[in-house]
């Protein structure tokens, strides 16, 4: 087996792993993003699975900078609307630019284009991963805000936490979820169905809540992001012929990491790479699905110390909080060749904007660090 940092010397060589031929252009898009996963929380995962991960099945591999508009250190709000609207913009923001004005996201744009879109998360989907896709807010503390931006667009599903701003408003005392269903949407909770029994029908638009606020832990029993990587894109796959684009968040990976809590960082992102595996197995038999893996941002500096073994890993951090650090990229599919080399963040939804055909961002001229 491939030791993973040797993954880096294949970059741009655009062997697959199957012997499917892509051609140049995906019709469906799936980004994943696991939230503070930098090289050592994915080589503790691997080392902690028998030396296994389905990311070892990615042929192109690449690195990105995460600074945001002012901080070489970004938050999730900022390194995420990067990814959504390729502009940097200022720490706390979420889907806007770094002057507070709304930047068109890939969703958005997928939507006007006529795809089929959605939203997976292991947070509240009000959080500012998912947030940075949908809504514009500068302050991505104001999930009421967010949570309406979900009556706005015509996302086809949406898979995370969060129902209490969408039911218990304080702001307005709307009902959110009445809202949505009245608009056509099928909409379920972890109190009346799990996820696997929901069974959405393609006809209508499908959102389900995993928690009134953020979801368990992976390590608490909370399982459902692999089955959403399962279920999502046979989702909309039939909700578009023209094809769709899905984010897919491991979030909680970042949230061990803050707590310093490396046994649950690992199981958290094992819990990741699972769902990442189902979305890969879906690309594999589809043959038009670019599936691209990466992070917003390092959280911890986590660190394997000298002294461990492989089976018994001695696992440090250096920070509570996040880092500069480069992230890696993976790509799978058509159009994987892209995202191979080291580049910014930004970059990301130029690659995807740009293989998918979709006219030009305004905003992406405000891409630079000089910014």
């Amino acid at each position: 087996m491939l030791p993973l940092l040797l993954l880096f010397a294949f970059q741009q060589t655009g062997e697959q792993t199957t012997n499917r031929t892509f051609g140049d252009k995906p019709k469906n898009i799936i980004l994943m993003i696991g939230d503070g996963m930098g090289l050592t929380q994915i080589t503790a995962g691997l080392y902690s699975n028998g030396n296994s991960l389905y990311l070892e099945k990615f042929p192109i591999t690449g690195l990105i900078t995460t600074h945001s508009a002012k901080n070489i250190v970004t938050d999730s709000g900022a390194g995420a609307t990067a990814f959504a609207c390729g502009c940097k913009t200022f720490n706390g923001a979420v889907g806007v630019c770094k002057d507070k004005t709304p930047c068109l996201t890939i969703l958005e744009q997928a939507e006007q284009q006529g795809l089929a879109t959605g939203l997976v998360t292991t947070s509240s989907v009000t959080h500012a991963t998912p947030a940075s896709f949908i809504a514009h807010v500068p302050d991505r503390s104001n999930m009421e805000a967010i949570a309406t931006f979900f009556l706005q667009t015509d996302i086809d599903l949406f898979i995370g936490g969060g129902m209490k701003y969408f039911t218990q408003r304080i702001s307005d005392q709307r009902n959110l979820v009445e809202e949505l269903s009245a608009k056509g949407v099928a909409v379920s909770d972890f109190s009346k169905k799990k996820l696997c029994d929901a069974s959405p029908a393609p006809e209508r638009p499908f959102g389900w809540f995993s928690a009134m606020e953020e979801p368990e832990s992976a390590e608490k029993g909370r399982d459902y992001l692999p089955l959403a990587g399962k279920m999502a894109p046979d989702f909309l796959k039939k909700r578009s012929a023209k094809g769709f684009f899905l984010m897919i968040e491991g979030a909680q990976i970042d949230w061990a990491c803050h707590a310093k809590n490396a046994p649950s960082a690992v199981r958290e992102m094992l819990d990741f790479d699972a769902a990442i595996g189902e979305a890969l197995k879906f690309a594999e038999a589809d043959g038009q699905t670019l599936v691209i893996v990466t992070a917003d941002h390092e959280t911890g500096g986590f660190a394997l110390e000298q002294g461990g073994a492989r089976d018994s890993l001695d696992m440090e951090f250096n920070t509570a909080g996040h880092t500069a650090s480069l992230v890696p990229v993976f790509a799978y599919g058509p159009g994987a060749k892209q995202f191979g080399g080291v580049y910014d963040n930004t970059d990301i939804h130029v690659k995807m904007r740009e293989l998918f055909g979709f006219p030009a961002n305004d905003m992406e001229s405000s891409r630079s660090l000089k910014n």
